[in-house]
C-alpha cells in the first residue's frame, strides 16, 4: 500500500513539474522583454572591449527591445556574431526569467602590439591575432620588424612574457626591435642607448649581466657614453662608444598604423551597460549583478532621467546686514 501511495505521490510531483515548466515557457513567450545587461569581464583594467563597443557590435539586435517578446529575441544568433570578434574569447548570452537579456563577455588580452611594414596588429598570450583599429586600442608592449619564417612575432612571447613578469623589466623596456633572429634589440626608457640581447636562448643569463650593466658600468661612464649594449655572445658584456652626437630626440617606431578615425562616441569605459527603450546607456556595475539564472535580489531596472539644474547659492541677507554693520562702526 505504501509503495503505490508513493508511486501516485511521485506521478503527481511529475505532473507538477512538467505543467509547471510549460506555464512559465509559456508565459515567457508573452513577456516582453525589459532590456539587455552587457557585462564585460574586464578584471585587468585593459578596457579593451568594454560593454559599449559589445552594444555596437550588436547592432539592430540591441534597438528597442522592449517592443519585442522576449521569444522574439534570438540569443543564439548574437552569441554567434560575439564569438566571431577576433577581440573577444567567450560570449555567453541568456534570457532571464525577469526579462532581460544577459550577456556576459569575456575579451582577449593583447600582450603586445605587432608592427610588420605597412601592418599592425595585437597578439594575445597564445599568439592569436588581433585586428588593431581606433576603436579597439589598449596600451601594449611595442614589437617591430620584419618577420620571417626563421623568426615570427609569435616567437617573442617567451621575452614578453619574461619582462612582464618583473616589474623593473616591465617598466624600463618600453619596445622590441627585431634585426633578425639573432639580432632582437630592446629599446629602454632611458634615452640614448639599446640592448642587443641577440637570439632568445638563455634570457634569465642575460638579464642578469644586462641588470651588471646598469648597477655598475653606466653611472660610471655615463648614460649616453654608450649607444649599444650587447649581451649576444655567452659570459659577456659588449659595449659600442658612441661615435656620433645624442640626438636630442629619437623615435624609435612610426606609430601612425590605422588611417582610421577614432570614433569618440565608441571609445567610452564600462563594466557593464543597460540597454532598454528611451534612456541613456545605463553604467551598471559589474559587482552589483547577480549571478546568470538567479532572478532574486537583482537590480531593479530605471531609467536615467534629466536632473534639474541646481539652484545658484543665495548669499545670506543677514550675513551682508552683519558685514555692512560692522563697517559703519
Amino acid at each position: 500500500m505504501k509503495k503505490i501511495v508513493r508511486c501516485i505521490i511521485s506521478l503527481l510531483l511529475l505532473a507538477y513539474v512538467v505543467v509547471a515548466v510549460s506555464w512559465s515557457h509559456s508565459r515567457a513567450g508573452e513577456m516582453m522583454c525589459r532590456g539587455f545587461h552587457i557585462e564585460v569581464d574586464d578584471s585587468q583594467g585593459s578596457h579593451f572591449v568594454t560593454a559599449r563597443e559589445v552594444a555596437h557590435e550588436l547592432g539592430p539586435m540591441a534597438k528597442n527591445p522592449s517592443k519585442r517578446r522576449l521569444s522574439a529575441i534570438d540569443t543564439d544568433s548574437m552569441q554567434r556574431l560575439l564569438n566571431g570578434i577576433d577581440k573577444i574569447e567567450r560570449a555567453v548570452c541568456t534570457k532571464m526569467t525577469d526579462g532581460t537579456v544577459n550577456i556576459e563577455v569575456t575579451p582577449m588580452l593583447p600582450v603586445a602590439r605587432v608592427f610588420e611594414g605597412d601592418k599592425s596588429y595585437y597578439i594575445n598570450k597564445n599568439g592569436k591575432r588581433i585586428s588593431a583599429t581606433a576603436r579597439y586600442h589598449t596600451d601594449a608592449p611595442i614589437v617591430y620588424g620584419r618577420f620571417d619564417s626563421t623568426l615570427n612575432a609569435v616567437d617573442l612571447l617567451p621575452l614578453l612574457r619574461y619582462i612582464n613578469a618583473d616589474p623593473a623589466w616591465s617598466a624600463l623596456v618600453t619596445c622590441v626591435k627585431v634585426d633578425g633572429p639573432t639580432n632582437v634589440i630592446l629599446v629602454p626608457m632611458i634615452h640614448g642607448h639599446v640592448i642587443n640581447i641577440g637570439d632568445l636562448n638563455d634570457l634569465s643569463d642575460k638579464f642578469k649581466r644586462i641588470r651588471r650593466a646598469y648597477l655598475e658600468i653606466l653611472p660610471v661612464k655615463g648614460w649616453n657614453f654608450y649607444d649599444t649594449l650587447s649581451v649576444k655572445w655567452k659570459g659577456q658584456i659588449v659595449a659600442t662608444k658612441r661615435v656620433k652626437k645624442l640626438h636630442s630626440a629619437i623615435s624609435a617606431v612610426d606609430f601612425e598604423a590605422e588611417r582610421e578615425a577614432p570614433d569618440v562616441g565608441t571609445m567610452l569605459v564600462g563594466d557593464s551597460v543597460l540597454i532598454s527603450d528611451n534612456q541613456s546607456i545605463k553604467t551598471v556595475a559589474a559587482k552589483t549583478l547577480a549571478a546568470v539564472g538567479d532572478t532574486t535580489g537583482r537590480p531593479k531596472l530605471t531609467i536615467d532621467r534629466p536632473h534639474a539644474a541646481p539652484k545658484k547659492h543665495q548669499p545670506d541677507k543677514s550675513l551682508k546686514s552683519k558685514r555692512k554693520n560692522n563697517k559703519n562702526s
